[in-house]
């Protein structure tokens, strides 16, 4: 690229794509000194996909703190996810303790606990 750059007129397509990429080099070939780098951001991409999806559908929240209580409840289906727990199986379990679970306990709730916790039920 820097050999044949130079002959090319800035304005040519092919010309701004090389210079966007040699002003970026060392961030392109990050993954060449580090194997832990993955080479796209398709996993990026998918965990971004359901609100892609769903963007539409959320303009009819209702009121921003419908739109925040839908956004708060997002966040806690996606952690459930992200913790390998089925969010519909630790929502319906977490509602239906909640009302008789000690205050000072409601850690114990959080998906990251409630997956050990369930382990040790089940056993």
């Amino acid at each position: 690229m820097l050999k044949h750059r130079p002959g090319l007129s800035r304005h040519d397509d092919l010309a701004k794509a090389m210079d966007y990429m040699l002003k970026r080099w060392p961030v392109f070939t990050r993954f060449l000194d580090d194997g832990l780098v993955c080479l796209t951001n398709n996993a990026a991409e998918r965990a971004l996909r359901g609100i892609a999806l769903g963007r539409k559908a959320w303009l009819f929240a209702g009121s921003d703190r419908g739109g925040q209580r839908a956004a708060f409840m997002y966040s806690l289906i996606v952690t459930a996810k992200l913790n390998d727990v089925d969010p519909q199986a630790w929502l319906a379990d977490v509602l239906a303790r909640i009302a008789n679970y000690p205050s000072h306990q409601l850690d114990d709730l959080l998906p990251w606990h409630w997956a050990v916790s369930s382990d040790r039920r089940a056993a």
